[in-house]
């Protein structure tokens, strides 16, 4: 199923991040999100797309094994999180997405809603001239054997949270101290390896189009941010 089999023109709220911003407040403002989407489950889906400051995120069921600094580090900052997934690093130049929406509105499978995740990855590498595949068994976008995009989710009452993370243009070198997502052997790359000249709002334009065009949605401004916190 894909973005034609739903019902064209839903509104959904878009909020963008101006510049990176740190993790545990967009992290606050998800979890208030999917909170009012359980009390009010008829609520428009919302999309926060945007940069982090550096950070490093582990994922509910992460061990240390793929971690290369120490939980003490003074030059780390980094969260243990309720997403799926091993260790990854966000930053300023990779473009992450998290669409909160509840998905008995879709369809209610989190391998189908991870998959429609990478479909939208592919369609905006499409835009540049990019061939994005997935790898079976795995989860995420690759490029040849290097990996582009991170997929990471929680999904409680079939209301999802976190998202994806396409490496735009950043510093690769952040990936050294950890092994990304535990993928031990397999190497990373980012759009401007193949378009020098990107640039991370233009990612954003064509990212956001591919979402929408998945889930047939129609970008409308949400409430203040303030309000979006309780």
């Amino acid at each position: 199923m894909d973005g034609a089999a739903f019902m064209t023109n839903q509104p959904a709220w878009l909020y963008v991040g101006d510049r990176p911003w740190p993790y545990a407040t967009v992290w606050t403002w998800q979890q208030a999100a999917v909170a009012a989407r359980r009390r009010q489950p008829d609520l428009p889906p919302v999309v926060w797309a945007g940069e982090h400051e550096p950070v490093y995120t582990l994922g509910r069921g992460s061990t240390w094994d793929f971690v290369k600094f120490a939980p003490d580090a003074p030059d780390v900052t980094w969260y243990r999180t309720e997403r799926g997934g091993e260790v990854t690093y966000h930053g300023p130049g990779q473009l992450v997405i998290y669409p909160i929406l509840n998905l008995t509105r879709y369809q209610p499978d989190l391998h189908w809603y991870l998959r429609q995740l990478e479909e939208v990855v592919v369609l905006a590498l499409a835009g540049w001239g990019i061939s994005g595949e997935r790898q079976p068994g795995r989860t995420g976008v690759w490029v040849g054997d290097r990996k582009i995009a991170q997929m990471g989710i929680k999904v409680s009452r079939w209301i999802t949270m976190h998202g994806l993370a396409l490496n735009v243009a950043m510093d690769l070198g952040s990936f050294d101290r950890i092994v990304p997502c535990g993928l031990g052997d397999w190497g990373i790359c980012q759009v401007r390896d193949f378009c020098p000249a990107i640039t991370v709002p233009g990612a954003r334009a064509m990212l956001l189009a591919a979402l929408a065009q998945q889930f047939a949605w129609e970008w409308v401004p949400g409430p203040a941010w303030s309000s979006m916190l309780g």
